[in-house]
């Protein structure tokens, strides 16, 4: 799990620095995105984990923990979206609080 947090890190490190907006294409937008959910889901994997053995004295890490760290680790790309779309209010920081609510209750309720 670290080792693609360090990779996708690099990869968005190298895409910072190496390309523009307007030069990178649509290719390009979608690997910026996708390095960037998987950094920081390997983040909260790692945070989640680190609350567990702390406040729960839990080792294992299970199905539905990492589901829960896919579905919060999805927020940090919703704010970058609407930020990029000039949006970020306490309007649309609410509603994205409420969706991601909503579907970790889902996680909760269905697995």
């Amino acid at each position: 799990m670290i080792s693609i947090s360090i990779i996708g890190l690099a990869v968005l490190i190298l895409m910072l620095n190496l390309t523009s907006p307007t030069t990178i294409g649509p290719f390009g937008v979608l690997l910026f995105f996708t390095t960037i959910y998987l950094t920081c889901f390997s983040i909260i994997c790692l945070l989640f984990h680190l609350f567990q053995k702390i406040a729960f004295k839990r080792e294992k890490f299970s199905k539905k923990d990492y589901l829960y760290s896919a579905v919060f680790a999805f927020g940090p790309i919703m704010l970058l979206m609407a930020r990029s779309f000039g949006a970020i209010s306490l309007w649309t920081v609410s509603l994205i609080a409420i969706f991601l609510f909503l579907a970790e209750f889902l996680v909760y309720k269905k697995i």
